[in-house]
């Protein structure tokens, strides 16, 4: 529920004063506290090493397909982020792939009014210079506001949609689709319409029934599904959703009690994906967490899902001896 300013007068303020009084009250954004906008910049040049060009479904299962040669992918967490760089951001992604490769996962979420956008939180208060819940501003509020990186330094960057995401991406990376509360007929239609010329999106779910749904309805995406035991792996194994449309996310680090199931997966032509922003991405000091991402190389997962992409930048993600 919203509150309501009260603001109380002076006797004699004229009528023009007081809707100008009215109107600073209410106003949820803070643009004040921001930069000047940043005039468009040229697109970035990305070396051709670090791009993936998606243009068909079966691109993508490639892109997804396991094999032992293969280097270890790395994958930004909420769009990745480095300093200057905000989550959820077009100006992040485009920078981490300046530096290398790699696909990024993301936060769809609707305003009041219905648009898609990039936010992870549901509030605006950590990465923005707004107030209050996303889904109690229209798109064009959200237009006033700055994003803020990781350090709490307020950028030139605005809240991006998942369209100009998808637009700026194609030809040169994949998304994978974090869905954060928009309905599943939402995306399933987009995925028929407005987004069936787009061939670089993997959609994380939260449950096989999420996964089938999706898999009834849409033939031009994959999925990003939790397969960290057996149990899980005999769910999907007896599913009927083909292997070569998954991913397999199997939590934190590669856990050698598990072996058998990574076995599993890859013998399908699944790949294995970790996340660590709860894990490694949290190691202090920055010397100590290189070492942290250096361990977790090591126990040769296929993709590491990480905040911060470009520190992987200058590591070791070969597997030539594999």
């Amino acid at each position: 529920m919203k509150k309501t300013t009260h603001i109380h007068f002076c006797s004699g303020a004229s009528i023009t004063a007081t809707l100008a009084l009215f109107a600073l009250a209410t106003l949820r954004a803070a643009p004040a506290a921001a930069p000047a906008p940043a005039p468009a910049a040229a697109a970035a040049e990305l070396p051709a090493a670090n791009i993936a060009n998606i243009k068909t479904p079966a691109d993508l299962r490639e892109y997804f397909r396991y094999s032992p040669g293969k280097d270890i992918i790395i994958s930004g967490h909420r769009g990745g982020m480095l300093p200057g760089y905000p989550e959820n951001c077009i100006e992040s992604c485009e920078k981490t792939l300046t530096l290398m490769p790699s696909f990024f996962e993301i936060d769809p979420r609707l305003t009041k009014d219905g648009v898609i956008v990039l936010m992870h939180d549901a509030s605006l208060d950590r990465t923005t210079t707004g107030k209050g819940k996303v889904s109690d501003h229209t798109y064009a509020e959200l237009q006033q506001l700055y994003l803020k990186d990781r350090q709490k330094k307020v950028t030139p960057y605005k809240i991006p949609t998942l369209d100009e995401v998808l637009e700026w991406g194609a030809g040169k990376t994949v998304f994978n689709f974090d869905n954060k509360g928009i309905p599943w007929q939402v995306y399933s239609d987009n995925l028929k319409g407005k987004w069936a010329k787009y061939n670089n999106i993997i959609l994380s779910v939260r449950s096989l029934e999420e996964c089938l749904f999706y898999f009834q309805r849409n033939d031009n995406v994959m999925f990003c599904c939790e397969i960290s035991n057996m149990k899980h792996y005999e769910a999907y194994r007896d599913s009927g959703v083909p292997w070569n449309r998954i991913m397999a996310y199997v939590r934190f680090t590669m856990d050698p009690e598990q072996q058998a199931v990574y076995d599993l997966l890859r013998a399908n032509g699944v790949m294995c994906m970790i996340s660590i922003p709860s894990t490694a991405d949290k190691v202090k000091p920055d010397a100590a967490r290189t070492e942290a991402y250096k361990k977790e190389l090591s126990r040769g997962p296929d993709i590491i899902e990480t905040d911060y992409p470009a520190d992987f930048a200058g590591l070791d993600r070969g597997r030539s001896g594999k």
